[in-house]
């Protein structure tokens, strides 16, 4: 039997690397974990998703519950009570919280930006045209005249106490153009606060992430709806969306028809002729730093005209944005930004 004697430096150097394998061995039992965090439900009329990781399970439902809480109370044109409610009835005594502050003053850079094709005034027109809260009432040329007389967000400011002021009293604020936007943003904020920086948000299918789903350890992948399509469980396009927002919009999915008539008419209303726009532009998709942005931006292009459309896009060098339109023959087209394109999956 062979036997191997130690010296001392031997026998430090044995105890050194036994030492150093434990150290290696201990480190890579601490490799990070991450949990999957999920909370779901209805809010805002419409419905909510929200995923994060974390390497601890948490629950943050009560925190999330007060949001939407809060942003009913300060901008739900279906609640009474609210903020935006009471304004419209003419409250001009209110002082509006930081939520509505900020949402009235994207607004009016939106409104400057899109040339008045993003207009949060146009409430009364929402209303009459049967897609608000007010009554529907039966419209032509000169009635749609006259109530875009109460149309403009140049007719409204946002005095130094926090108050509004409104030109005139019949004036109607509907920030569902952005709202679900802006609220996707304000849930980032608070997952921010809370040190997550791995998540996918959405509510009512406005989107933002921030970092990579970490159980696959890949980018977030989201899907486009085909808007001629019945089934909405597949998609037209996917795309990695990586601390980005994206908001779409479309007219296939919230539109009213004519009992009498059959006409179809749709939710998208001109805030600068008065009518329900039912143009060649089926859906369109916005990608921007914030979802409230992209919201707004979502909004405009199916007011827009294509070309006019276009043009924005030309000036506008922080979104991208994905149309899906009709062409001359009845063809289903698609345009993207370059910006847009590089996250499309093939």
């Amino acid at each position: 039997m062979k036997i191997t004697l130690l010296t001392m430096k031997g026998l430090l150097n044995c105890k050194f690397l036994i030492l150093f394998g434990i150290l290696i061995s201990g480190n890579s039992c601490k490799k990070n974990v991450y949990f999957e965090n999920r909370n779901s439900g209805s809010a805002l009329g419409t419905s909510y998703s929200i995923i994060f990781y974390d390497t601890e399970l948490r629950d943050y439902s009560k925190e999330i519950d007060s949001l939407f809480v809060a942003m009913n109370k300060s901008m739900s044109t279906y609640k009474d009570d609210s903020d935006i409610s009471k304004i419209n009835r003419g409250d001009s005594t209110l002082v509006i919280d930081h939520m509505f502050e900020e949402v009235f003053e994207l607004s009016k850079r939106m409104n400057k930006q899109t040339n008045g094709n993003f207009d949060p005034t146009v409430g009364v027109l929402v209303n009459a045209w049967g897609f608000g809260q007010g009554k529907q009432i039966d419209l032509d040329s000169t009635k749609v005249d006259s109530l875009l007389e109460f149309v403009g967000f140049n007719k409204v400011r946002l005095e130094s106490d926090k108050t509004i002021h409104k030109n005139n009293l019949d004036i109607l604020f509907d920030f569902n153009a952005v709202a679900k936007g802006y609220t996707v943003d304000r849930l980032g904020v608070l997952l921010d606060q809370k040190g997550i920086k791995n998540y996918l948000i959405e509510v009512g299918g406005e989107l933002t992430t921030k970092g990579i789903n970490k159980v696959k350890n890949k980018d977030f992948v989201v899907g486009i709806d085909n808007p001629r399509a019945s089934d909405r469980s597949v998609p037209i396009s996917k795309i990695n969306l990586k601390n980005k927002s994206m908001a779409s919009s479309g007219n296939y999915r919230h539109y009213r028809v004519d009992e009498k008539t059959g006409k179809r008419y749709v939710h998208t209303i001109d805030p600068i002729t008065g009518f329900s726009k039912n143009s060649n532009v089926l859906a369109v998709s916005v990608l921007a730093d914030s979802c409230a942005e992209a919201d707004a931006f979502a909004t405009s292009f199916m007011v827009m005209d294509l070309d006019e459309s276009m043009e924005l896009l030309s000036r506008v060098t922080n979104i991208d944005a994905y149309f899906i339109y009709v062409g001359v023959n009845g063809e289903t087209r698609f345009f993207s930004t370059d910006g847009f394109s590089k996250v499309m999956l093939k």
